[in-house]
């Protein structure tokens, strides 16, 4: 694996790396798109544009498309450029689900596409010594996977409560972890990449925002249901975080109807009432699979087993029903919902779209409720988001990348047309 150049990144008033920004951001929704059109989209000047698409292609990000080339018959012909995924030379993000009782690699490129997985079981792996068999596992994916395309760092999604701003994991009970330098951990032996970390209902939600679909730029709410149960909110294409990055905690969201005690001493608890753990539990007493499993469960569903199906069923309403509380407080315009029979079988949706729906007082189209744009990818996906996204919003800067100025400037002259 390669890893992305350091500098040192130059001064400046925060425009140009604005300006970068709005080209990048044209590019990934509209390419491959001529530098005219980028004009129009953007509201940018034609000068401003050509610098900013410079930029990029030399950071490799962008790259140009000749034979896409495009004449009017007046002016120059125009050149299209478009995000640089391709081969060889194309930069790549990786990323690891950190879950319960496994994690899972990915490799992203600059679409969020994901190139490549690996599933990295851990069950028997004791809490204090999984950062460092992850770290082993993710190595040796990275190096198989990237195959020297240029590597540019990692990102890490995990359930609990995580600060991303030191790389924290603060508290994430079921492994164990408080206060844990996960960042730092996972970095070490990594030949220098950088290394983000997130919560996971943060990074889908980010992930939807940047690669999904275009309502979840104006507002939304994302539900994760899975071992843990929580959730994150997105505001005109920023993801909230709250003091300490402790927003989103839901697991003990009471749901309408729910009678399930909870470890917290009350009953009806989202996480005690919808987890993967509650679930899987739940269908050993009932006979329905021999350990406590929900991929089991969703695996005798479709095999036509009637009772795991109105399992799921039970908890979709569930999680349709804490959805319509999220609705009727926060109002978004999409909800998204992570919770794996859902995204296998759109039967589910339905199921959590109807209890939503019924019990919304804001919300009367079921279609605002939907399930992640990657659909079973959306772990190794969001993981490598958390890497990719401060990309998208300060491409020259994000990594230490700035081109060099006019002339060949070494990092940190002050370029006349910096500003542009």
């Amino acid at each position: 694996m390669t890893a992305a150049p350091r500098t040192s990144p130059a001064p400046g008033d925060g425009r140009r790396e604005a300006n970068a920004a709005s080209v990048l951001r044209t590019v990934l929704d509209h390419g491959p798109v001529a530098r005219r059109k980028i004009t129009e989209l953007s509201g940018l000047s034609p000068a401003a544009v050509s610098r900013q698409c410079t930029d990029l292609v030399r950071l490799g990000l962008v790259r140009e498309l000749p034979d896409l080339t495009e004449n009017s018959g007046v002016g120059r012909p125009q050149v299209p450029v478009d995000l640089h995924t391709g081969e060889p030379g194309g930069p790549v993000a990786g990323g690891v689900h950190i879950g319960v009782p496994s994690s899972t690699f990915g490799l992203l490129d600059l679409r969020g596409r994901l190139l490549a997985r690996r599933a990295f079981p851990h069950d028997a792996i004791a809490p204090g010594e999984l950062p460092y068999r992850i770290r082993q596992g993710l190595r040796a994916f990275l190096d198989d996977a990237a195959d020297g395309r240029r590597l540019l760092g990692v990102g890490a999604a995990l359930g609990g409560w995580v600060d991303p701003g030191p790389g924290t994991a603060v508290r994430h009970d079921a492994l164990g972890w408080h206060h844990r330098p996960l960042a730092a951990e996972l970095a070490r032996d990594l030949g220098g990449l950088q290394v983000r970390i997130d919560n996971h209902a943060r990074a889908i939600a980010q992930s939807e925002i940047l690669f999904g679909r275009p309502a979840a730029r104006r507002s939304l709410v994302h539900l994760f249901v899975g071992n843990v149960v929580d959730a994150a909110l997105g505001i005109a294409g920023v993801v909230h975080q709250g003091p300490g990055s402790g927003a989103g905690d839901v697991a003990h969201l009471p749901v309408p109807d729910s009678t399930v005690a909870c470890p917290c001493g009350r009953s009806g608890c989202l996480e005690a009432t919808a987890s993967n753990t509650a679930v899987a539990l739940t269908a050993v007493r009932r006979g329905i699979v021999p350990e406590p499993d929900v991929f089991l469960v969703v695996d005798a569903a479709a095999a036509g087993d009637l009772r795991a199906d109105r399992l799921l069923r039970e908890r979709a309403r569930a999680v349709g029903r804490a959805a319509a509380l999220l609705l009727d407080v926060l109002n978004p315009d999409l909800v998204v919902v992570t919770e794996s029979s859902s995204l296998v079988n759109p039967d589910y949706l339905e199921e959590i779209r109807g209890a939503a729906v019924d019990l919304s007082h804001v919300c009367g189209d079921p279609e605002r409720i939907v399930v992640p744009h990657a659909g079973t990818a959306v772990l190794p996906v969001a993981a490598g988001t958390i890497l990719l996204n401060p990309l998208f919003r300060s491409p020259l800067t994000a990594f230490g990348q700035e081109p060099p100025g006019r002339n060949g400037s070494r990092p940190g002259y002050q370029d006349p047309d910096a500003a542009c």
